[in-house]
């Protein structure tokens, strides 16, 4: 996606034909994790592609490394204008025509949009974080609002799942970092916390180098296991909405765990290889989304059993 995507008002949209433009936004990129799938309500898919889409463009402004940050800054403060005028009921971009009528339908405030614009901001301005928290501020912003969104569009408004989905979120956005630790060094970014990289011995010089050793492995180990239990704790949510979103609740949820267990087993050695789920890990993820009913029992009964061993 390139910054073309902000002139894109020379043809007139319908609404119709807005939906489709977001749609054909998502079905182009590839997520290890599920985005508005088949498995959704028809009606409500649509939804959820337009705030896809929205955060999807806004992502690559921020990503476009070919450009100065206040380039991207300035990119992202239009996309940000365009927003605050589609709030107004004004619109002439596709994305912001379909979000226009989104927010209108399934009544989504502006402020969990915005707190994604927010993150995208900040993936320009820095790129090192010094503690674990510093890093759950960051999620806050950048995944959190998706989960909220997504429950908003189905009608539920509880703080309760807003907080069971926010472990979920928090726990995916760790696990894309994890799993693109190399893809995000060459944009320069690196989003394991400092202190705990000084905790274990493993140097910010030995991550731009792609040191391999036991220091990273274990380094490794502690996110994997600290991102696994923010899963376990937003384990409960499936079952607490209705079936027309609990499969794809199921299926975000065993996606990620999925891709955590592809790390352990690789050692940790996220450094050379990044976990994609095959064909046949999607297939098993969709059948565990079938007929896995209780996802606290699963996480508790697929706890790591023994601590790891480095030998």
């Amino acid at each position: 996606m390139n910054t073309d995507t902000l002139q894109e008002t020379t043809k007139s949209y319908t609404v119709d034909e807005a939906f489709q433009y977001c749609a054909d936004i998502t079905n182009a990129h590839y997520e290890n994790f599920p985005v508005a799938s088949l498995f959704l309500p028809q009606e409500k898919r649509p939804y959820i592609q337009s705030v896809y889409a929205f955060s999807r463009v806004a992502d690559d402004f921020a990503d476009e490394l070919d450009r100065t940050p206040d380039e991207r800054l300035q990119h992202l403060d239009r996309w940000d204008e365009q927003l605050r005028l589609c709030y107004e009921g004004i619109a002439d971009h596709p994305i912001f025509i379909a979000l226009r009528e989104s927010v209108k339908r399934v009544n989504i405030p502006i402020d969990p949009l915005k707190d994604l614009l927010t993150a995208f901001k900040r993936d320009v301005t820095q790129n090192r974080y010094e503690t674990f928290e510093d890093l759950l501020s960051y999620c806050r912003c950048s995944a959190n609002p998706v989960g909220r969104i997504v429950l908003m569009i189905f009608g539920y408004r509880d703080e309760n799942l807003f907080s069971l989905s926010d472990h979920i979120c928090t726990a995916l956005q760790l696990t894309n970092f994890w799993q693109d630790i190399v893809l995000d060094r060459e944009k320069d970014r690196l989003y394991i916390p400092l202190e705990d990289m000084r905790r274990f011995g493993y140097s910010i010089e030995q991550w731009k180098d792609e040191v391999m050793n036991d220091a990273f492995r274990l380094l490794m180990k502690h996110e994997v296991n600290r991102t696994r239990d923010l899963f376990s704790q937003g384990a409960p949510l499936p079952s607490l909405v209705e079936r027309d979103l609990q499969l794809e609740l199921k299926l975000v949820w065993f996606g990620g765990m999925s891709v955590l267990k592809m790390i352990e087993r690789n050692r940790y050695d996220v450094l050379h290889s990044r976990p994609k789920l095959s064909v046949f890990s999607m297939i098993l993820i969709l059948f565990r989304g079938l007929f896995y009913d209780d996802l606290v029992k699963y996480a508790e009964k697929h706890k790591p059993k023994e601590p790891w061993d480095l030998t």
